[in-house]
């Protein structure tokens, strides 16, 4: 199986606090594809590897995280062998495991497995304060950024649009950033709004609303409404507020999970190590990023998994109790 480079920075990241590795001879090289390094599934990936490479003494697994362009990505290099693990939308799994939606050309991915979701992913429509948009009509003749393709976020932005009844040709300007770059776009007058999904609090919609005057529009009402009613990967949600400067009140919103997947093809016995090494250290795990804070393992290998779960994830909830 092929696997993509670490960067630099990723590596000095991860070998933080490892213990000794086994020997070359003995390792399996594991790679996660995560996204942009301001969300949170960059620190998810991160997390993850850094509990596993914690154990490679024993296993013999080295993990490793590659930024990427987001969920469609991942589910798509998986399938081409070239990703092990990545981190996906609830929505685009079901997608990618139906053949439907961004993988309509790709034919259904019968062979995805889902392992665990994570934290939830509320949309986050941000817009300068000065642009005059309140509201998601208030976008038309606007520069809005609906993020880049391949990404889940893109996603979620057509969707929205769908169901707000716009279209790319509302909007004075239809940028395709990715989220690094979204921020310095919106602070430097390039682009009048941006839509966003992503675990809370995350760095992008923290550099936005701290660097300029930003605010997250409240996304409600009979097109979300009947959006909810129609699309059951998603569901409502809440940004609080004081989460982010600027922004004082809680802001309705909706959104899917993060959730982990693989590929039927990895082994039961690396799957069933990745796996024990989130759970086993658990505690340790939701301190690395506060979206993890409240996580709970039940709902962790239930709540927005379409695709089937690897026979090595469903080894270790069985053994621990989880499963019958």
């Amino acid at each position: 199986m092929k696997h993509t480079n670490l960067t630099l920075a990723a590596a000095a990241a991860l070998t933080m606090g490892l213990g000794n590795a086994a020997s070359a001879a003995d390792q399996q090289f594991i790679t996660i594809g995560t996204g942009g390094v301001t969300g949170v599934y960059y620190p998810t990936g991160g997390a993850i590897c850094r509990l596993v490479n914690k154990g490679r003494k024993d296993h013999g697994i080295r993990c490793s995280v590659e930024s990427t362009g987001g969920s469609v990505y991942n589910i798509r290099t998986i399938r081409q062998g070239e990703l092990d693990f990545g981190v996906a939308q609830s929505d685009v799994q079901a997608a990618g495991l139906a053949g439907t939606g961004s993988f309509a050309d790709d034919g259904a991915f019968s062979e995805l497995r889902a392992l665990f979701s994570v934290h939830p992913e509320p949309m986050h429509l941000m817009a300068r304060v000065d642009s005059g948009i309140n509201t998601v009509e208030d976008l038309k003749g606007k520069k809005v950024n609906i993020a880049n393709p391949g990404s889940g976020t893109r996603v979620l932005a057509e969707t929205l649009m769908e169901y707000s009844g716009l279209t790319k040709d509302d909007f004075s300007l239809a940028a395709e950033l990715k989220s690094s770059e979204q921020s310095a776009a919106l602070c430097d007058g390039k682009i009048d709004a941006t839509i966003w999904a992503a675990g809370l609090p995350n760095g992008s919609s923290q550099e936005a609303t701290s660097s300029c005057d930003v605010k997250i529009i409240p996304l409600e009402g009979e097109g979300i409404d009947k959006l909810l009613a129609d699309i059951p990967a998603y569901a409502a949600a809440t940004i609080p507020g004081g989460m982010y400067p600027g922004n004082a009140d809680d802001i309705p919103s909706w959104g899917p999970k993060a959730t982990f997947v693989t590929s039927a093809n990895v082994s039961d016995e690396v799957a069933y190590a990745v796996v024990s090494a989130v759970f086993d250290n658990f505690d340790d795990f939701k301190k690395l990023h506060p979206a993890f804070g409240r996580l709970v393992e039940s709902e962790m290998i239930a709540d927005g998994l379409t695709a089937e779960l690897h026979p090595g994830a469903v080894k270790y909830y069985k053994e621990k109790g989880w499963m019958e």
